[in-house]
């Protein structure tokens, strides 16, 4: 009998059955805001390809991370580490030149989910990397700035009756302030469905909606933000749903956007 034999063969599957375990308590244990950070920088590292003669490049100039939520309070935490004073898209660019890459600029978009998608790449965040052209003009570079967008009720009570924004983000909601049970403040709309104002204005979710703007493309996009009765955008007598997710929809000038049951119409102008 080959005693040495079989106990060393009991003792490579032990091993291999602690080494399964180990990772998956990895995988189902709730990772801290710095742990899901530094995840994305070791994803934003393996995606960076050598050109050869020792240079190295990052092809990207889009970054969609999706990230769980369940709660306001877990939603302010993770918006507080992304936004501290290093911001998550300003480690990914020093992460990126640490390398030796040349400078590069990349848009982050960031989405919160209630639950993990199941295709997913990881039980809590999601990435997507993209490459968007950028628009050139005597052969370098030029980033569009933010045009003029327009915003008035059609359905529904505002503070204002209409906004004008040239702004990268816009928040949508009901009530100017949106906090948390501990009376933090998780978010501030800039469009302002009034509190208590009606039926209509109830079927607005405090953080309904926001408007994004995209550098690389010169669009404004429209993203759900995990409302409760959901957010269209009516275009040419036809209904565009705009699902909770990293990507949005664009928007288009003279569009109506539905949120809930109250409306608003978009007018874009250019830059």
């Amino acid at each position: 009998m080959d005693v040495l034999g079989k106990a060393r063969r009991l003792e490579s599957t032990i091993a291999a059955k602690l080494d399964k375990a180990a990772k998956g308590f990895g995988r189902s244990r709730t990772r801290e805001p710095l742990e899901i950070v530094l995840a994305i920088l070791e994803a934003v590292d393996q995606r960076i390809e050598p050109t050869g003669r020792g240079a190295r490049v990052f092809p990207f100039n889009r970054i969609e991370l999706s990230v769980v939520a369940p709660s306001r309070e877990a939603r302010g935490r993770l918006e507080a580490v992304f936004a501290a004073d290093t911001p998550l898209r300003t480690r990914i660019l020093n992460r990126v030149q640490s390398a030796g890459c040349a400078s590069a600029d990349v848009v982050v978009e960031i989405q919160y989910f209630d639950h993990a998608e199941p295709t997913w790449s990881a039980p809590q965040f999601d990435l997507q990397f993209a490459r968007v052209a950028v628009p050139e003009v005597d052969g370098q570079e030029l980033e569009p700035q933010p045009g003029q967008i327009d915003i008035r009720v059609l359905c529904g009570v505002m503070e204002r009756w209409a906004y004008s924004f040239t702004a990268p983000r816009i928040d949508v909601g009901r009530g100017a302030e949106v906090r948390d049970h501990r009376n933090r403040l998780i978010r501030t709309n800039h469009v302002v469905f009034t509190e208590g104002a009606g039926d209509v204005n109830q079927t607005v979710s405090r953080s309904h909606a926001h408007i994004a703007y995209e550098p690389l493309t010169g669009h404004f996009r429209l993203h759900d933000d995990g409302s409760e009765h959901g957010t269209e955008i009516v275009r040419g007598g036809r209904t565009i749903p705009v699902l909770r997710g990293p990507r949005g929809v664009r928007l288009q000038s003279d569009d109506e956007v539905v949120l809930g049951e109250a409306r608003v119409r978009i007018r874009l102008s250019k830059a």
